[in-house]
């Protein structure tokens, strides 16, 4: 709803100009194309891929910066180095979507927010108290909930890292406009901090302080059970409690079940319950369920006719209607195995509709081998 965007590309001497993101992405996809004569894109380096896309990306958010300053007559330009305004952060991993049965991932984080977002829109509301009720975030393992799907879409961005506005002379990325114009107004006091930091457009007095400062972009909390980094001690203590501990602090007051977290424990009460939890919205449909992944499974079989099997075995080509059955095939049949600390396999779709296993660069070299 924020209307036309102008869109350069700067491929190389290319002078094309995109209003829509999708025709933007559309025509950088060619460029990918024509990058490497000979080579199909699928066999092009992912990081390549999703280092073009976030170039798509930023160029948008620093269109929306240039917007904000022009509606703001008190704010004047950023004095920093234009040169910088094209460098981006390292994308080793795919954008992936941890929300509840929700296994999909992207190259481009285009695709990627808009997805994200769309889950904000299908979200539940669930009673608390008498008179209110809330919307809860589906986002693995976290609990919040929230009064609006507004707020929650705010919230979203602390789980996916989306930024939404970029300055359009150094290209810093904002998670808002408040952000992005202490950035300019600082800057009277930042004359002499020439060192800005590729990840997060902080900036420094000497070249060693910003050395000091990048240490915190790597994942440096390495698990003493596995092969897992985290870049975070909180991290590293959810990965730990989740991965390796047999604590279950979650107890069911009616049967002696218990549960790692909240969002387990919430969807066992709902088997104690005699009604229903949920019913099918369609008119002239009786089908009711109680857990929300079986009205979603009715949903997609009877109203969507999404009964095709869609994942498909990239050694077989036997196909599945779920991920996780696929997961069970590759590791009986063909004796897949992942290395400790990755929970599961992760599948991406390709051209022909088709979900099929991501080579996903993991740390270890024995299974990008025996996946290739």
């Amino acid at each position: 709803g924020k209307g036309a965007v102008v869109l350069q590309c700067e491929w190389d001497a290319c002078t094309y100009v995109a209003s829509k993101m999708e025709e933007f992405c559309q025509h950088v996809a060619q460029h990918l194309q024509q990058h490497l004569p000979g080579e199909h894109r699928d066999e092009m380096d992912p990081l390549v891929i999703r280092h073009v896309y976030f170039h798509c990306y930023h160029t948008k958010l620093k269109q929306w910066g240039l917007r904000a300053l022009q509606s703001q007559s008190d704010v004047s330009h950023c004095q920093l180095d234009f040169q910088s305004r094209n460098i981006i952060p390292e994308i080793q991993e795919n954008f992936l979507c941890l929300w509840e049965y929700c296994e999909r991932s992207f190259d481009n984080p285009e695709w990627f927010y808009r997805h994200v977002e769309d889950h904000s829109f299908c979200s539940e509301y669930k009673a608390a108290g008498k008179e209110n009720h809330v919307v809860l975030c589906g986002w693995k393992d976290c609990d919040c909930t929230f009064k609006g799907r507004c707020k929650l879409r705010e919230h979203l961005r602390s789980h996916t890292q989306e930024k939404v506005v970029a300055c359009p002379t150094c290209g810093g990325m904002f998670a808002n406009n408040t952000k992005f114009f202490d950035h300019i107004r600082r800057q009277t006091a930042l004359d002499q901090q020439r060192f800005q930091c590729s990840h997060c457009s902080k900036r420094f007095a000497t070249e060693r302080l910003l050395r000091d400062h990048m240490r915190n972009h790597v994942n440096h909390y390495k698990c003493p059970l596995c092969d897992m980094t985290c870049p975070l001690p909180s991290s590293l203590r959810n990965h730990i409690r989740f991965r390796h501990s047999e604590e279950r602090p979650f107890k069911c007051d009616y049967c002696d079940y218990s549960c790692k977290n909240l969002i387990d424990l919430r969807k066992h009460l709902d088997t104690h319950s005699k009604e229903p939890a949920y019913r099918c919205e369609f008119e002239a449909c009786s089908f009711t369920a109680r857990s929300l992944c079986s009205i979603k499974l009715h949903y997609r079989k009877v109203h969507e006719g999404d009964s095709e099997p869609r994942y498909k075995c990239h050694v077989c080509d036997k196909c599945f209607t779920r991920g996780n059955n696929l997961t069970v095939h590759l590791r009986k049949k063909h004796q897949f195995k992942w290395p400790s600390g990755h929970p599961r396999f992760r599948y991406k779709e390709h051209e022909d509709g088709y979900m099929r296993l991501q080579l996903v660069r993991y740390e270890s070299v024995e299974l990008t081998e025996q996946l290739l």
